[in-house]
């Protein structure tokens, strides 16, 4: 996934290095691919960085990345710690990340990651089924032959992260191919919302993705899309994107059902 320049920053302006990066401690890969996503969601409503929307993309990326769990408590004062900053930008960063459907700041109550149940990820499925339909309707109707070999070797390079069983490196160059699908469609309300609802389902559709049959489906899914780009048939193209997320969602409710069952068996045996 493409990263923004930091070179954009306004000079003079302030950011924050966290206590683990003055510690040494390198980001990952992903860890970097998931700050630019919140980054860019964010600056839909930021005009220029701040230290409040830095913060959300070093949280949310956080969340993503599973180093905060679902339902973990957000201390304002552990973090602003961390991160060497007062309480009042790192509340309005979690306000920010509320928005988007990483925190849930419940009355009167801390700060925690959003924990999803399966009837909202279910919601989240469907409406980005919907709206990838549209999108790869219009890529099979109005893709140049150039941009439709431009797919291609994304493509390839999601098949070589497949075969490497590198699940982490699919998820974004999966999110790159369709990044690159959505600039071809090129309507700009239906990528806003898509890109929130990526954002919102990242931290799950990493889980669909954590077995080898998970990528497998996903990578011959993306090759039979493709395809129907190449045939011209916006039908074909919205029945397998259809039949991806459908699989993807089914693969998350199985791991969601399991992670319930576990969890009843251990309050069960707490009593």
């Amino acid at each position: 996934m493409q990263n923004p320049d930091d070179d954009n920053r306004p000079s003079g302006e302030t950011i924050f290095r966290p206590e683990w990066v003055e510690n040494g401690a390198e980001r990952t890969e992903s860890f970097r691919n998931a700050a630019a996503m919140v980054r860019r969601v964010v600056a839909q409503r930021h005009v220029r960085p701040s230290l409040v929307s830095e913060l959300a993309c070093e949280i949310g990326a956080e969340i993503i990345e599973g180093i905060r769990q679902p339902g973990e408590d957000l201390n304002s004062v552990d973090l602003s710690t961390q991160y060497r900053t007062s309480r009042t930008p790192i509340r309005e960063a979690l306000m920010l990340l509320e928005k988007e459907g990483l925190v849930d700041i419940p009355p009167r109550r801390r700060p925690r990651v959003m924990k999803w149940n399966a009837s909202a990820v279910r919601d989240i499925y469907h409406t980005r089924s919907a709206l990838l339909e549209l999108v790869v309707a219009k890529v099979a109707v109005t893709a140049t032959p150039e941009q439709i070999d431009e797919l291609a070797d994304q493509l390839e390079i999601m098949k070589a992260d497949c075969a490497a069983r590198n699940y982490s490196a699919y998820l974004w160059s999966n999110t790159d191919f369709h990044e690159k699908n959505n600039r071809i469609a090129n309507n700009q309300v239906v990528t806003r919302i898509l890109d929130s609802l990526h954002l919102r389902s990242l931290s799950f559709r990493k889980l669909s993705l954590s077995r080898p049959e998970g990528i497998e489906r996903s990578c011959r899914d993306h090759s039979y899309l493709l395809q129907a780009y190449r045939d011209r048939d916006p039908v074909l193209a919205q029945a397998i994107m259809r039949s991806n997320i459908a699989g993807a969602l089914k693969r998350l409710e199985g791991f969601l059902a399991a992670e319930e069952a576990t969890s009843k068996r251990g309050q069960r045996s707490k009593r």
